[in-house]
């Protein structure tokens, strides 16, 4: 995504101004979440960043993956991408616009990575406690499950990271150990 940077920022901010005092920013960040949703099928992004696909070929994947699942004007904001040839840079025009949803919204997103599937009560819990640790008054997590932290889970939120796993306990063990941890 840092390649495209440039290029994604100026459409993230294009769709935010856009959306902004018109939409409640619920709908925004569900039809962002949807598309970054979609996104994770690898066939979808690469037909986007084909060069040997027509424009109309994939105004027609937008049309067939998103219409009547977001907001119209999300959908016509996908079909400007297509005909500017930057639809293959949809990964990071959704993400960084999420962002700024997020941000408007006053959400913290607090990135997990753990060990396990977390259950709704163990999520419950680590965002009472991540509200309370941070003051803030909504976090939002975002999950992801490494099975090489043996254990326990990371959180980073900001530039704060909190690491409860057996690894990052055994590298910690290690470096006071004064050994060069195998981990």
């Amino acid at each position: 995504m840092a390649q495209n940077l440039k290029v994604s920022q100026p459409y993230a901010n294009a769709f935010i101004q856009m959306i902004s005092g018109k939409d409640s920013l619920d709908k925004v960040i569900s039809d962002l979440a949807y598309i970054e949703a979609a996104l994770k099928s690898p066939d979808l992004v690469q037909a986007f960043s084909n060069p040997l696909l027509s424009v109309d070929s994939k105004k027609g994947m937008v049309k067939a993956v998103f219409k009547g699942k977001i907001e119209p004007k999300t959908v016509n904001f996908l079909l400007v991408l297509c005909d500017r040839g930057r639809i293959n840079c949809l990964e990071g025009v959704t993400s960084l616009a999420l962002e700024m949803a997020y941000k408007q919204a006053s959400v913290t997103v607090a990135h997990v990575v753990s060990s396990s599937e977390m259950s709704e009560g163990q999520q419950e819990a680590l965002v009472a406690k991540l509200k309370a640790m941070t003051n803030v008054k909504q976090v939002k997590l975002e999950i992801k499950v490494d099975k090489t932290l043996i254990g326990g889970f990371t959180v980073q939120i900001g530039s704060r990271v909190i690491d409860t796993s057996i690894q990052g306990q055994l590298k910690k063990l290690a470096s006071h150990l004064g050994a060069s941890s195998p981990l």
